[in-house]
């Protein structure tokens, strides 16, 4: 029997997206189209700014496929009761957010700036310290958080990871719940953040957890912006608390040029751009889930509507 796959992510990435899923669904006996009744729509493949709000009419609906590894932008829709999954891409997302992420934490461990920047040519000849000496604790042990962790600890660090609920990852030391966190940031000199934005999360780096880290300690941001209460976060780069943010996303894209955080010199933005969907890769994601769908097999990324993510 033939699938409905109903892509309602947009025209603009349709153009993007078209050719790339019928290469990937090819074999699948599947309908992949624009448009379609909504009684005869068997997978929707979405991205939150989609013109489809309403999923009431969708009632043979088996799966809402997300563009993107954030849903925060459709998780709460109450019209919405298929399983919803979000992006997990191995080829593309999760490579591209390891080196995105390791390249900020080697670029703060090995002191570059200081050697790349150097208008007064001082000979500062002091070797930085080795990685199993530097402690990271990452934040979020998700699809994303759990193979930047790793990554880490390949590399050597002593490498801490926190999640909501208890997490195994070898030669990472994991935390969980409100006194694992606590226990992940004492002491560490780099902190990646890696975790959805979720009531819970939201503003999880204030005044009280920046108190915690090692002095002259490092911010690495590719996560969410709601994850940083951004004026303790200046406030700490004032003082000399913290040395440096490394910082891809805001809770305002793109950031406003009066921001703050353009001017401020112990400030690094980058453009949201840690990890981005790769579309070829993306289209056989999904192409790959929708196979399991149909074998009976657990979807890769379904979203837990009660934590969020």
């Amino acid at each position: 029997m033939t699938r409905t796959i109903l892509f309602a992510a947009g025209p603009g990435l349709w153009a993007e997206y078209e050719t790339p899923l019928r290469t990937a669904l090819d074999g699948q006996d599947v309908r992949l189209t624009t448009e379609a009744a909504p009684e005869d729509v068997d997978y929707i493949v979405y991205a939150p700014k989609s013109h489809l709000q309403d999923f009431s009419p969708y009632t043979n609906l088996k799966a809402v496929l997300n563009l993107w590894a954030g849903v925060e932008g459709i998780v709460g829709n109450p019209t919405l009761t298929a399983p919803l999954v979000r992006m997990v891409d191995e080829e593309g997302l999760t490579q591209g957010m390891v080196e995105w992420v390791t390249g900020h934490v080697l670029r703060h461990h090995l002191g570059m700036d200081a050697h790349i920047v150097n208008p007064d040519h001082v000979w500062d000849n002091r070797a930085p310290p080795l990685a199993s000496d530097r402690i990271v604790a990452v934040l979020g042990l998700g699809a994303l958080g759990a193979a930047c962790a790793t990554s880490l600890a390949d590399l050597g660090f002593h490498v801490r990871g926190w999640s909501r609920s208890q997490k195994g990852l070898p030669r990472v030391s994991c935390r969980a719940g409100d006194e694992g966190l606590g226990a992940a940031l004492d002491g560490a000199e780099i902190v990646v953040l890696l975790l959805p934005d979720t009531s819970q999360t939201r503003e999880v780096i204030n005044e009280t957890t920046l108190s915690r880290l090692a002095p002259g300690a490092v911010v690495i941001n590719p996560g969410r912006g709601p994850l940083i209460d951004d004026d303790a976060l200046l406030a700490a780069l004032d003082d000399g608390r913290l040395s440096h943010a490394t910082l891809d996303v805001f809770r305002t894209e793109p950031l406003p040029a009066d921001h703050p955080f353009w001017a401020h010199p112990r400030v690094t933005v980058t453009p949201h751009i840690a990890s981005e969907t790769r579309v070829s890769s993306a289209a056989r994601a999904i192409a790959d889930n929708i196979a399991r769908a149909e074998a009976g097999q657990p979807l890769k990324g379904r979203v837990d509507r009660a934590a969020g993510y």
